[in-house]
Parts: structure tokens; C-alpha cells; sequence
């Protein structure tokens, strides 16, 4: 049986601002079982980061957590006998113990952008050194026979967090560590930095890891390291991923299961194989088509989706996607408003063409 590990509980985030309220996230519900990876896709704006950073605390003024839940069901990586803790994110201060311990130990996240996710006047071991110093514990000593529930730990030392720096990069595959730990962020290439990044995320062996375009900056080579580094991980520490992506390619090479969101609300979810074989919606088939055809001739156009995504502030009546949908039916797409429903056994799409299933 799956186990959770973070469950999210019709969760609404809203951003206030002069023009008016716009809703970044708007009634997703999900449950990210351990050890599994979970994908999201869709357009750029339908509110994928803002799930993932309102997962960590991290929601950016003037954004905020309006409603719903997000459970986490904390087990103490140090001392796994201790009974799992549910703890309820959404009811925790952003700045405060409690979260900061949870945010980079047991929750990491790779952020989008690499060229501003750096302090300029810091070297990558003292961004790596940092995150081991506060979340990273060993053990105190050794032994064949001691009994698990009797190890102790320690902090790391700045010589023993050096070393696990210098192992990190190594192993998302920086050339020359032992020089490359004392570079600064800008005498490295924005895949370099990167690679930092997901070395920081990576070197406190996380319970969860969201991912959020952690590949764009890469080249193929360095993407499939970064991929296999994933899974080891994975496969070691029951480690969960929750990967947002635009490359619908690594998704269906990573995850178990995709949910495809528009405009703040989840669309459809289900396992990869249905999604990519029998999609359900409208938008997820459109997202499918787009994708370029190997041995197709170079004089076709590839497909796209027609229109843009709507404005925030005066979003369409009934279905969002309704103006931009080739399935769109006059006097119901555009005035009602479609429900989450069960389609086919776990299969969920959000669509007026299953109601009624």
C-alpha cells in the first residue's frame, strides 16, 4: 500500500493586488505518496510553482493561502522509530522553527531561475556548506553492531561539509570540484549554476524534492546524470519528487503519475501511461499534439494551441479553457462550470464532456 507523505487539501492561494484578486491557485487537491514522483505540466501561469512554493511556506508577498490544507506526515530522519507527527503546513509561521527545520531538510526544492537563485558574494561550497550545517547530521561513531535505535549524531564539521560539497558537485557533474567549490556564482555558466543548485537541494537527502525546471540550463548528457542522480536517491531514501516541467519527454520518463493543471485548477490526473495514451481533456490532448514527431517532414507545421491564456483579472464564464477548446459546446462550456470527476477508475479530469459518466 502507498504510503502519503503530503497531502493537499483543496488549497486556494490569491494574489491581492491593485487591479484586483487574482487566483493563483484555485481548489487543488492532491496526495504525493512517498517514494514516488509525481509530474505537472502545463502552460507557463496555471500556477504550477505557486503549488510547489506554497507547499514549502514560500509563497511570495502579496500571495497568501486563503483556504484549504497541506498535511504532512513527518517521520523523524534520524530516529525512525519515533511514531510519524501529522503536521498541518498551512497553520505554520512562515519564518518559524518548525517550517525552517522542515524547509531544505526533509522539503528541497531546485528553483526555476539559476542566474537569481544565488548570492553573488558567496562561493557554491558555502552555499552547499550551509544548507549541511543546518540540516545534515552523521553519526557520532560506527559500528557493525549497534543497535539502529541506539545511533547518535552530530552536526557536520566545516571540514566534513566541504568534502560532502565537493562530492555534490562531482556528482551533478561540475568539472574539477576541488577548484569549482571556491568559484563564485558568476565565474559559472548558467548550466553550472544550476547544477549548484540541484547539488544544494540534493546534498541534505530530502523526503521530498520539488523540482521546478530543474533541466532547462542543461545540455542531454548532463540532464540523464541529473535524472540517474534522482532516481539513486529515490530508490535509497523512499525520496519523493514532485517534477515541473514543460519537457513532456523527461515527465513521461520520470514519473508514476501526472497531473495537468490550467489557469490555478487541475484538469486531469491520472498514471503516465493513461495520460499520455488515453488523455481525457481537451487541454492535455492539445498539450500531446504539440509535441514535435520524429520522422515527420520538415515542411509541417507543428500543432498548437489556439488563443493565449486568459487574463487573471477577467477570466472566461463556465470552463476556463472553453474559448481556446475544440470540443467547445455553445450554451454549456461557456455557461457551466465543470466538476472534478472520476472518469474511469483513477482517472480524474475536469471536463463538461464526462459528466454524467
Amino acid at each position: 500500500m502507498a504510503e502519503p507523505l503530503v497531502e493537499i487539501k483543496d488549497l486556494h492561494v490569491e494574489f491581492e493586488v491593485r487591479d484586483g484578486i487574482i487566483k493563483g491557485v484555485d481548489g487543488f487537491t492532491l496526495t504525493i505518496n512517498r517514494g514516488e514522483t509525481l509530474g505537472v505540466i502545463g502552460e507557463s501561469g496555471c500556477g504550477k510553482s505557486i503549488t510547489a512554493k506554497a507547499v514549502m511556506q514560500m509563497v511570495p508577498k502579496p500571495g497568501k493561502i486563503t483556504d484549504g490544507e497541506i498535511i504532512y506526515y513527518r517521520r523523524d530522519k534520524y530516529n525512525p522509530q519515533k511514531p510519524t507527527r501529522i503536521v498541518n503546513i498551512t497553520k505554520l509561521d512562515p519564518d518559524g522553527d518548525e517550517i525552517r527545520s522542515i524547509r531544505g531538510g526533509e522539503f528541497a526544492m531546485i528553483f526555476q531561475e539559476p542566474m537569481s537563485s544565488l548570492t553573488p558574494v558567496y562561493t557554491t561550497g558555502t552555499h552547499i556548506g550551509e544548507a549541511l550545517s543546518l540540516h545534515r547530521l552523521l553519526p557520532k561513531t560506527v559500528g557493525e553492531h549497534m543497535a539502529e535505535q541506539m545511533m547518535q549524531y552530530r552536526p557536520v564539521t566545516k571540514q566534513e561539509a566541504r568534502e560532502i560539497s565537493i562530492e555534490m558537485l562531482q556528482k551533478v557533474g561540475i568539472p574539477k570540484p576541488h577548484e569549482r567549490v571556491d568559484a563564485y556564482p558568476h565565474q559559472l555558466s548558467g548550466g553550472q549554476r544550476q547544477r549548484v543548485m540541484i547539488a544544494i537541494a540534493l546534498s541534505c537527502q530530502p523526503f521530498m524534492l520539488i523540482a521546478d525546471e530543474p533541466t532547462t540550463a542543461l545540455d542531454v548528457s548532463i540532464e540523464a546524470q541529473i535524472l540517474d542522480l534522482m532516481r539513486e536517491l529515490q530508490e535509497s531514501m523512499e525520496m519523493s519528487i514532485m517534477f515541473i516541467t514543460h519537457n513532456l519527454g523527461v515527465v513521461a520518463e520520470m514519473a508514476k503519475e501526472i497531473v495537468v493543471m490550467y489557469m490555478g485548477k487541475q484538469v486531469e490526473k491520472s498514471d503516465t501511461v493513461r495520460v499520455f495514451y488515453e488523455p481525457k481533456h481537451p487541454y492535455t490532448r492539445a498539450l500531446l499534439q504539440s509535441i514535435p514527431k520524429v520522422g515527420k517532414r520538415s515542411s509541417e507545421r507543428l500543432a498548437s494551441i489556439k488563443g493565449m491564456v486568459p487574463d487573471p483579472f477577467h477570466l472566461p464564464k463556465g470552463c476556463v479553457f472553453h474559448p481556446r477548446c475544440p470540443s467547445f459546446m455553445p450554451g454549456k462550456c461557456d455557461v457551466l462550470t465543470p466538476n472534478w470527476i472520476e472518469a474511469e477508475p483513477d482517472h480524474w479530469v475536469r471536463c463538461l464532456l464526462y459528466e454524467g459518466v
